[in-house]
């Protein structure tokens, strides 16, 4: 048996971020941005000693971390050919500029899984592990990253 909590960082609270995909097809090619919402499934086998799987309330670096990396910020693949013009706005006052390995939906749940998964790990020495991550660029697109 597993038991399963779940955290989310809406829409609404402001991890508005723009990136691009550089070799898309369609008008992803260029700038655009979205106010991005994650949504973290935690589970274990045996709760704490609260009978939690996980401590809403140490969750403040996972939320420090979203904002590090997703609020207000630009976020370029790190292979990116223009990265080189990227850093240049960063360098000349006009962005936070964030070079990620991939960007998009998929990429974000991908970073954000892997940064919480250590995270809540080490947190319940082991107990507690993250099952999947969401993340939602609006109401109709989103993409899922979960464990195997």
């Amino acid at each position: 048996m597993k038991y399963f909590s779940t955290k989310t960082y809406g829409h609404n609270i402001g991890l508005s971020c723009a990136f691009r995909q550089p070799k898309a097809e369609s008008h992803c090619k260029y700038i655009h941005g979205y106010s991005l919402s994650f949504k973290f499934i935690f589970t274990c086998k045996d709760l704490d000693e609260n009978n939690w799987v996980v401590d809403f309330g140490s969750l403040k670096p996972l939320k420090i971390w979203l904002e590090q990396n997703f609020d207000h910020k630009l976020l370029i693949d790190k292979n990116d050919p223009m990265s080189q013009q990227f850093e240049l706005l960063e360098h000349s006052g006009l962005c936070q500029l964030v070079l990620m390995d991939g960007v998009g939906c998929e990429a974000f749940a991908k970073h954000a899984y892997n940064f919480a998964n250590n995270y809540i790990k080490q947190l319940t020495d082991g107990r507690c592990w993250v099952y999947s991550c969401e993340v939602s660029e609006h109401g109709a697109n989103s993409a899922i990253i979960k464990e195997e």
